[in-house]
């Protein structure tokens, strides 16, 4: 039982060997950057229809519930990342913290939730790109159409998402090209996001009728099942479009990339939500005012379609183009953190060691990142948004539970460290960010919850398996930390 629960030295968690270290070049900029590009995309591109099914107008309520929790866990994850400045999130925190077998289940959910992100985040940026395509043949008079065999996958009457599968490849490619010319790329697309939004405001604040927010809240607001088992109300929207709030841990898997780590992972983190937070209120206010939830609530393109409706159809192609160009800055971010922490947990010996080899030339992991584009491209070309987002938020709300539980036991077992930055009210900010995640997740859907045990079940005898006798950690013979 000891060895389930041996534990990283805090002291030596930095320590690294050569051909496994990954090389300093971003800063904070680079850091806030990565952290809007995750967090601010397909959650308000594309998943403010979905949460407006859910929940009407009150979705407003869905989207500050959600910011909530993920700031409570966004103050935890500050704290934890300014005194581990090492790649792998939440899963080194626990290992570090809570011994192998914890972070080993909290290292499973994160591949869970980075990878179905991506995929969801590349079936969004497909819908886009499709519609885009459609109106750019119809301005030069040409009937012509992505076939519909490969514009989605079998849900949608198609046989494979194909834009999804290569915007997936193009951005794996940017990231073998390097962090830091990924990093600067990222920052000139979430700009043009940012004006795309900007816009949209500008243009639907006119049209503002309060009468669209009548009734405010239609399905009431705790959870609620219809006759079809699905459910409804804005807490069950909120465990949907917490979806497009995350993003921010992403940050802290730049950990061991970032130069001054120590000041700038606080500034990313904290920066970054603040920011997106106030951006979703805006954006939802003004969506739900312009016009009722019923007419785009069930859009791939929400935001491109209100503006179609509005009369403003040069507006909505810029909206179109925008989410085309810009989406894939969140599926750099995501597809980053999630060929990071594989690449972590390969280096620990948990996964096969020969993924974490970091390529000479260019400092990047280059195995582990075609790895996961082969992976995530495989889930993209067949999966479906709503039920892909459900799933990733499981094991979200998983790892966020687990790095506030990290926050309290480290305040209890070292309370004289160190700490760059401190979580104020850490013994009610961790147990909010606790209970808020697992009150969301038993508000996602029966059957997310039970394909996540499922998971985990699989993850478990993964460890068993494979992880446990290939640990390096475990293959030291060093005892428990």
């Amino acid at each position: 039982m000891q060895g389930l629960f041996r534990r990283k030295s805090l002291d030596r968690v930095t320590e690294h060997e050569e051909g496994r270290r990954l090389v300093p070049t971003l800063s904070w900029p680079h850091l806030v950057a990565l952290g809007i590009g995750a967090i601010v995309g397909t959650g308000i591109y594309t998943l403010i229809g979905v949460g407006a099914n859910l929940a009407g107008p009150a979705v407003l309520l869905s989207f500050l519930v959600a910011g909530v929790v993920c700031a409570c866990a966004a103050l935890a994850y500050a704290e934890m990342a300014t005194m581990m400045p090492a790649a792998g999130s939440a899963y080194t925190y626990s290992y570090v913290v809570l011994g192998e077998v914890l972070a080993w289940i909290v290292g499973w959910s994160l591949i869970l939730e980075y990878s179905v992100v991506v995929s969801a985040v590349a079936v969004g940026w497909s819908g886009y790109f499709v519609g885009f395509l459609d109106w750019l043949f119809l301005q030069h008079g040409l009937d012509l159409r992505l076939p519909a065999a490969l514009a989605a996958g079998p849900h949608a009457g198609g046989i494979i998402n194909l834009p999804a599968i290569l915007i997936t490849f193009a951005v794996a490619g940017m990231l073998i090209a390097g962090t830091r010319e990924s990093a600067v790329v990222n920052a000139v697309l979430v700009v043009v996001k940012i004006a795309a939004l900007a816009l949209f405001v500008a243009l639907a604040v006119p049209h503002f009728d309060g009468a669209n927010l009548q009734p405010f809240m239609p399905y009431g607001f705790f959870e609620n099942v219809d006759a079809n088992g699905v459910k409804h109300g804005v807490m069950a929207a909120a465990a949907i479009i917490f979806f497009a709030f995350y993003g921010f841990d992403a940050i802290s898997t730049a950990a061991e990339e970032t130069r001054n780590p120590k000041r700038d992972l606080s500034i990313g983190i904290i920066g970054s939500m603040i920011g997106c937070t106030l951006i979703y209120m805006v954006i939802a206010l003004t969506a739900t005012g312009a016009m009722s939830y019923t007419v785009f609530g069930r859009s791939a393109e929400p935001l491109a379609l209100i503006l179609r409706e509005l009369g403003h159809g040069w507006a909505s192609a810029a909206i179109g183009i925008a989410a085309v160009v810009a989406l894939p800055t969140v599926l750099l971010a995501f597809f980053y953190g999630q060929s990071r922490i594989f690449f972590v947990m390969s280096r620990d010996g948990l996964l096969p060691r020969g993924l974490s080899k970091v390529s000479e030339k260019r400092g990047t992991p280059v195995a582990i990142t075609v790895f996961t584009a082969i992976l995530v491209a495989a889930l993209a070309g067949v999966a479906r948004l709503d039920e892909i987002a459900a799933l990733a938020n499981a094991g979200t709300l998983a790892a966020f539970t687990a790095v506030a539980v990290c926050l309290l036991v480290l305040r209890v077992r070292e309370p004289d460290r160190p700490r760059v930055f401190r979580t104020p009210l850490a013994w009610v900010v961790g147990p909010l960010a606790i209970l808020g995640c697992l009150y969301l997740f038993f508000s996602l859907p029966s059957k997310t919850q039970i394909w996540f045990v499922l998971w985990n079940v699989v993850g478990f005898i993964a460890y068993f398996v494979y992880a446990r006798g290939n640990s390096v950690l475990g293959k030291r013979g060093e005892p428990a930390a």
